[in-house]
Order: C-alpha cells, then sequence, then structure tokens
C-alpha cells in the first residue's frame, strides 16, 4: 500500500480505502458538473459502490506497481484527488493526474499536493520523468505544472473524448535532473 504524503499545512495525500467510499462518492455527486467539464469519468460515478470500484481498481494498480492514487485530505475532510494514473517502472516514467472540488480551489492546495507527488516519484519511486496531460482550455489544471517547472512539451489533438466534445491535451513534462536543479 502506498504510503501518507504531507503535501504542506493541513494537507496531506493519503490512499484512499473502502470506508472512503461514501466521501469519494458525495465530492464528486457535488462537483459532477464541473468535473464534466473536464475529465471523461464523472457519469460513470453514480453511487458510493461505483466509488468502491474505483477504490479497488486502484488498489489492484498499486499491487502491481502500475499507478496510485491519493485522497486529498485538507482539514480533515475529503477536497479531491490526485496519484500517478500510470506508472511505467521499465522506462522510469509516469503521468499525474488530479482533480480538486470547487470549494477547495484557489488555495494552492493542488500545487503543494503535485509538488509532494513529485518528491514521492523522484525520491521514492526513483523516476526519471514525470508528465502531466491537461486540456488545452483547462487554465487553472495547465498552471500546475508551469508553476512548478515542467515544461510543455506539445499538444496532443482530439486525444480525449468527453461526453459532447473532443478535446486537445497540453503534454507537460519534468526529468529528475530538472527537478533536482530547482
Amino acid at each position: 500500500m502506498a504510503e501518507v504524503l504531507k503535501a504542506g499545512p493541513g494537507l496531506e495525500l493519503r490512499p484512499l480505502n473502502l470506508r472512503d467510499a461514501p466521501a469519494l462518492f458525495a465530492l464528486v455527486d457535488a462537483n459532477r458538473d464541473r468535473l464534466r467539464r473536464w475529465l471523461p469519468w464523472p457519469d460513470a460515478n453514480q453511487s458510493p459502490a461505483d466509488s468502491r470500484t474505483y477504490i479497488l481498481r486502484m488498489r489492484t494498480q498499486v499491487r502491481a506497481g502500475v499507478g496510485q492514487s491519493f485522497g486529498l485530505w485538507w482539514k480533515g475532510g475529503l477536497v479531491g484527488v490526485a496519484g500517478f494514473n500510470w506508472i511505467d517502472a521499465a522506462n522510469r516514467s509516469a503521468a499525474i493526474g488530479y482533480w480538486l472540488a470547487e470549494a477547495a480551489e484557489g488555495r494552492g492546495l493542488m500545487t503543494a499536493a503535485v509538488a509532494a507527488l513529485l518528491r514521492h516519484g523522484f525520491r521514492t519511486l526513483k523516476l526519471n520523468r514525470i508528465e502531466i496531460r491537461a486540456g488545452v482550455w483547462n487554465r487553472r489544471s495547465r498552471a500546475i505544472p508551469k508553476r512548478l517547472g515542467f515544461r510543455h512539451e506539445g499538444t496532443l489533438r482530439q486525444v480525449e473524448h468527453l461526453a459532447d466534445r473532443t478535446v486537445d491535451h497540453a503534454v507537460y513534462g519534468l526529468l529528475a535532473s530538472e527537478w533536482r536543479r530547482r
């Protein structure tokens, strides 16, 4: 099981447990319309049982060493999810994905959470490259890799189909050597 990552005052990243399924579902449900705009999965999460299935799938990925997902806990409450959507141990690379409840935006929480994931990825997992992909029009999501020193490596055209459209992704990458120089 993945460890708990401290990300800042009152903010930690904890692996989600099955008992977190009702809180995770409630958070998704409260933010569904906003999440749907940028992510393909919110409408597939229709009950606490769906959140439970997600948590079980993430546990399987952790055991296989191909992914890690964490709940973002701020001041004792669940406010989002962040983690490694995929990990390629053979090539020492991974991709970070994240989402945050609207009520928690604008406080630097996700930037701090992603910084904690970078520390974990480069120090503990011994990764060489970490990437972040974000919809080209998702200004808030794109600001995080920019703030953390990632390089914009290009744009993938029409790479993700959302409910009513297909979107392009901006791809950002950060190498271990670049992270250590900061």
